[in-house]
């Protein structure tokens, strides 16, 4: 499982000029399924989201986590990430999973932060999708489930 996730004032989705997703200060998080990926890379991935401490702290040093400032998720499905462009000009995306598996995958990670009484806001899985965003810091890391073992 890959995650992009962007420290966000703000951020939003929209599908067919409808917002299905919002919030205020939080993480944005792009996820993609790999085609290996099971329940335990959505669980260790869910937790290193809760966990990630990028949150800035009254002495200025990221030392907070979503949670512990209030914020929320934007968790947003996008299959993209496990593009593989290191033979020609065009991606394959022979590694993604299939839809029903990423799409189980990701309703798993949105569920695991919601247990863990985080606000979750989610786009449309396999719908075109028009992202917005704010990004604060700019802060951006990127995630690897086989990586954080």
């Amino acid at each position: 499982m890959r995650a992009v996730v962007q420290r966000v004032s703000r951020a939003e989705v929209r599908v067919e000029g409808r917002v299905s997703g919002a919030i205020l200060r939080g993480l944005l998080v792009l996820l993609g399924v790999a085609r290996e990926d099971g329940p335990s890379d959505a669980d260790l991935l869910a937790d290193k989201l809760a966990g990630l401490r990028i949150f800035e702290d009254d002495a200025g040093k990221m030392n907070l986590s979503v949670g512990e400032v209030g914020g929320g998720l934007l968790v947003v499905s996008q299959f993209t990430l496990l593009g593989d462009a290191r033979k020609g000009n065009r991606p394959s995306f022979v590694d993604a999973a299939n839809p029903e598996l990423a799409n189980a995958l990701y309703e798993r990670v949105c569920g695991r932060l919601r247990e863990k009484g985080l606000a979750v806001a989610t786009g449309v899985f396999r719908a075109h999708m028009d992202v917005e965003l704010v990004n604060d810091g700019p802060v951006t890391i990127l995630l690897d489930s086989r990586r954080l073992f």
